[in-house]
């Protein structure tokens, strides 16, 4: 019955193998270089210029929408291309009326001035 698991089990420790031996690796072979930017929280090895408590732009909350909005249309062209044909005439007037809505909303908003970054 296990058999069946035995190639997901191999797998399995040869990857945590892989995985604990470049960490091992890492820390005999790597360089160990340490100075005061490096031990900040940001962990970049470079100064911070502003807070990281300030507050973000509403335009960035914009971006994010937009894009969001527009991976879900990404989304949606999938099925549809798949069953174009059986769709027929119906679902292409769909798409359309789809495609339409969104381009008015993108078309008020890009008149509204909600893609200009400034």
């Amino acid at each position: 019955m296990l058999e069946q698991y035995s190639g997901a089990a191999i797998m399995f420790l040869l990857s945590m193998g892989i995985a604990c031996g470049m960490i091992v690796m890492t820390s005999l072979l790597g360089p160990k270089k340490h100075f005061a930017d490096k031990m900040e929280p940001f962990e970049c090895g470079e100064s911070q210029l502003v807070s990281p408590h300030q507050r973000f732009s509403v335009k960035f909350y914009l971006v994010g929408v937009l894009f969001v909005l527009f991976d879900i249309e990404a989304i949606f062209f999938f099925p549809w291309a798949i069953l174009f044909r059986r769709l027929g005439l119906f679902g292409f007037v769909e798409m359309l009326l789809f495609i339409l809505i969104l381009g008015v909303w993108l078309l008020y908003v890009w008149k509204r001035g909600g893609l200009d970054w400034e």
